[in-house]
C-alpha cells in the first residue's frame, strides 16, 4: 500500500472550499480558553465543511499564532465570527431557523448514536469550556442535549476530540446516507 502525495488528495483550494455545499452546522465554541483546541476546532471543521464557526465568551480569535499552529491555515477557509455574549449568539441563530444542540452530559440528554439529524434541518453544535462544559446560560436556550457515551473512567472528552467525533456523526448521518461524499 502507498500513501497518497498532497496532490493525489485532490483538496479545493480556499476559494474553491468558500464555494462547496457545506454540512448545513454551525460550531459554537462557548468559552473555550485554550487557543490550540480553538485552533484544532478549526481544522476538524474545515475537514467536515461546516457551514460556520461562533467564538463565544472568552474563547480566543484569530489571528493568533497559537491558534494558526493547530488550524494550519483553515482559519482562511472556515468562515467565522465572534460573539461575546452566548444567549445572543443563540437567539440569533434559533432566528436563523437552527437546531440548538448542547453536546454535553445531562439529564434527558440524548446519546449521539440515537440523535438522527433530519435532512434540510440546520443545526448549531455547541461545545464548551475544557473545565466546566457548556454554560448554564446556553443550556436554558438549546433545543437538544446529546451526549458522547464513554466507557472509561474519565469524565468527559476533550472539546477537539468531542467535535471530531460529533462532526463525524453527523457528516455520516447527513451525507454519506444520502449518498453525497
Amino acid at each position: 500500500m502507498r500513501k497518497l502525495s498532497m496532490d493525489e488528495l485532490g483538496r479545493p483550494s480556499v476559494d474553491e472550499f468558500k464555494q462547496l455545499d457545506k454540512l448545513p452546522v454551525t460550531v459554537i465554541l462557548d468559552s473555550v480558553r485554550s487557543l490550540h483546541n480553538v485552533g484544532s476546532v478549526f481544522r476538524t471543521s474545515d475537514g467536515f465543511a461546516v457551514e460556520r464557526i461562533l467564538l463565544c465568551g472568552i474563547t480566543g480569535t484569530p489571528p493568533h499564532r497559537d491558534i494558526e499552529k493547530t488550524a494550519l491555515g483553515a482559519t482562511q477557509s472556515v468562515a467565522w465570527q465572534y460573539e461575546k455574549n452566548i444567549e445572543e449568539a443563540i437567539i440569533n441563530l434559533k432566528q436563523e431557523g437552527k437546531k440548538i444542540i448542547a453536546i454535553e452530559q445531562a439529564e434527558g440528554s440524548t446519546m449521539l448514536h440515537r440523535f438522527i439529524p433530519v435532512a434540510g434541518e440546520s443545526y448549531a453544535l455547541i461545545f464548551g469550556n475544557e473545565v466546566n462544559g457548556v454554560s448554564e446560560e446556553a443550556m436554558k436556550l438549546i433545543d437538544y442535549c446529546v451526549e458522547i457515551p464513554q466507557f472509561g473512567t474519565k469524565h468527559s472528552f476533550n472539546v477537539v476530540i468531542s467535535a471530531g467525533i460529533v462532526l463525524w456523526d453527523f457528516y455520516r448521518k447527513l451525507k454519506l446516507k444520502s449518498g453525497d461524499s
